[in-house]
């Protein structure tokens, strides 16, 4: 059991637990040994269930029983198959001791090609708890800040619920030269980060400045609207789209006024339509074929004779209007011409939502349409038949015999082809069932080829992971050898090995021959007795036919029987002084048994422990009574 021990200890060393050089064996372990092992175990085996429990015994008796029933508990998740309580923790015997840590060990990671870098002890067992956090984190798609649960908040964080708020930054600036300017190179101009006053705004702030900078970078894509690379990077606010529709309302009265001309009163304006139709018009004379852009430029700069006429005898009334007027006509110009345009777009979703309907209308009848001409089809054939019919009947009984003498030939040539299908039908059928039974046994070859190729291809599968199981165990253990240290030679164990058989082999040879000496004895016995038993009949006969007539005979054949008696209870003497030494001995192994439990040491320690915890109760009570 020391070497067991050794190995035992090994593996829980290994795993992080403080074992003194001085122990060596289970039975010199402490309680508070045996908590901080049974803990470090959990922790490797698993972190979530490790993590949550100390590995140093607390001072108070509940704390202690607390632990010892959640220690228990975790065993017991595991799979532990005993029995197992608060009292295997607190009061441990060296038997189910090693029992648990020989549970535990078990269990204890064994992949050391992974785990041979690290160092053991606390710092292996939190590098083990990170890596299995950040696995459960990437295995977790990422999910948007506002739909993420409260598991996935712990998991993923919640973002901050803040709008996208930023404020202008001035930054260095470069000149033509390639140098600063005078002002930005001093020390008023303040860093970056401390022009924005809110911390949660500094991003924000940054992220826009940067946009600004990459749009003005490429301004040369629009160089005749500097606006845009100011507004394009970054959020609209109400004062943009005020400016937007102030600058979209700016370009519609220029178009419209040099289109137009001077505006007049609002009663000479123009509809859409007849601008439209007017400017169609112009383009179906007789003018050269042009370009869109010729069009699109008559259409904005060229002005028809009645309104340059207008133009030219209102230019002393126009002159006398005042910006204002200018801008309220041209104001309700544009809401006339929009009026007009949403009743045009009214009109075409009218017109395309009864075009809808006519198409739909339009299929039902094409539908009928075909279904009334297959119905007329059917019809005129069977008016053709029933004229047919008609024409036969003047002359019914001719047309009778020859429509008898029709199926009569008709009958003869049913039964005559029926004779040549015959002749064709049996070579054929016997080739086919030729073929039929060709197929059947191609198909159960294949059948038997794709079952041996599955089977080879299984075999295949299982000697490709026999051979990566054992690459892996290859790799396990090498990496175990160079752990090991390397000035201890293995001549060495595999000596010590060697002795161990050596020494095993002698006993089981010892045993073998003690039992055959037992048997060859009780054989012994048993024949001895079985002859001892016929010799005293045969006597007892002799002597007792001799003591009827003899007293000295009679004397002999008392003395003879009182010999038996006692050499009887003799036997049996022995036999029960056996008995009693072999109890002798079993009694002596549960003593030694129940020593290695060390029950009076944890009778004494289960004593301690309940004075201490009457005491904590009267402290509590105390405590109770004063409030």
């Amino acid at each position: 059991m020391e070497e067991a021990d050794r190995i035992l200890i090994h593996s829980l060393r290994q795993a992080g637990t403080a074992v003194p050089p001085e122990v060596q064996t289970l039975r010199a372990f402490t309680t508070e040994l045996v908590v901080e092992a049974v803990v470090r175990c959990l922790r490797v085996i698993n972190p979530a269930v490790g993590s949550s429990l100390s590995p140093l015994l607390p001072l108070a008796m509940s704390a202690r029983f607390r632990l010892a029933m959640s220690l228990a508990q975790a065993c017991m998740d595991l799979g532990y198959p005993l029995e197992l309580g608060y009292q295997n923790f607190l009061y441990p015997s060296e038997p189910d001791l090693r029992d648990l840590l020989l549970f535990l060990a078990e269990r204890l990671p064994t992949d050391a090609s992974t785990d041979a870098d690290q160092p053991a002890g606390d710092s292996a067992i939190l590098l083990r708890a990170i890596g299995s956090q950040i696995r459960d984190q990437l295995a977790l798609p990422w999910v948007p800040p506002l739909l993420r649960t409260p598991k996935l908040q712990h998991l993923q964080g919640s973002a901050p619920q803040k709008s996208f708020h930023a404020s202008r930054l001035v930054l260095p600036e470069l000149s033509s030269k390639g140098e600063l300017r005078e002002f930005q190179a001093s020390s008023l101009l303040l860093p970056a980060p401390t022009q924005v006053s809110q911390p949660a705004s500094r991003v924000a702030s940054l992220l826009e400045c940067h946009a600004i900078q990459l749009c003005q970078h490429m301004g040369q894509d629009h160089p005749g609207d500097k606006d845009w690379v100011h507004g394009a990077s970054r959020l609209p606010t109400q004062e943009d789209t005020r400016s937007h529709q102030q600058r979209l309302q700016k370009h519609l009265a220029e178009h419209l006024r040099q289109t137009w001309g001077q505006p007049g009163p609002p009663q000479q304006a123009r509809d859409l339509g007849e601008l439209l139709q007017a400017w169609g018009s112009g383009t179906r004379t007789g003018a050269p074929k042009g370009s869109r852009f010729t069009h699109s430029e008559k259409f904005t700069f060229h002005l028809e004779p009645e309104a340059q006429e207008a133009q030219g005898s209102d230019v002393p009334a126009t002159s006398r209007w005042s910006e204002q007027d200018t801008l309220a006509a041209q104001e309700q110009e544009l809401e006339a011409l929009w009026e007009q345009l949403e009743g045009v777009n009214r009109n075409i979703e009218e017109v395309e939502a009864n075009m809808k309907t006519l198409r739909i209308g339009l299929v039902q009848v094409e539908t009928k349409c075909r279904q009334s001409e297959l119905s007329m089809a059917d019809r005129e054939q069977a008016l053709r038949l029933k004229s047919r019919a008609v024409e036969l009947l003047p002359d019914g009984a001719a047309n009778l015999a020859k429509l008898q003498l029709v199926v009569e030939s008709s009958a003869q040539r049913v039964i005559h082809l029926a004779g040549q299908w015959e002749k064709h039908r049996v070579p054929l059928l016997s080739e086919y069932r030729n073929l039929r039974k060709l197929q059947d046994c191609r198909e159960l070859e294949s059948s038997r080829r794709l079952a041996e190729i599955q089977e080879l291809h299984q075999s295949v599968r299982a000697a490709a992971e026999e051979a990566r199981r054992k690459e892996e165990l290859y790799k396990q253990l090498m990496s175990e050898l160079e752990t090991l240290p390397k000035d201890v030679s293995r001549l060495a164990y595999t000596q010590r090995i060697l002795e161990i058989v050596g020494n095993i082999r002698k006993q089981k040879e010892e045993i073998t021959k003690i039992l055959s000496d037992t048997k060859e004895l009780q054989k012994e016995i048993n024949s001895l007795s079985g002859k001892l038993d016929r010799t005293f009949a045969v006597t007892d006969e002799l002597v007792f036919k001799d003591a009827k007539k003899d007293d000295a005979v009679r004397k002999a054949y008392k003395y003879l029987a009182a010999l038996h008696e006692n050499c009887s209870q003799l036997i049996q003497t022995i036999e029960d002084t056996g008995t009693i030494m072999r109890e002798v001995r079993d009694l002596e192994e549960q003593i030694e048994t129940e020593m290695g439990k060390k029950t009076l040491s944890n009778l004494e320690k289960i004593q301690e422990d309940y004075r201490a915890l009457r005491q904590e109760n009267a402290g509590l009570l105390g405590r109770v009574r004063e409030i």
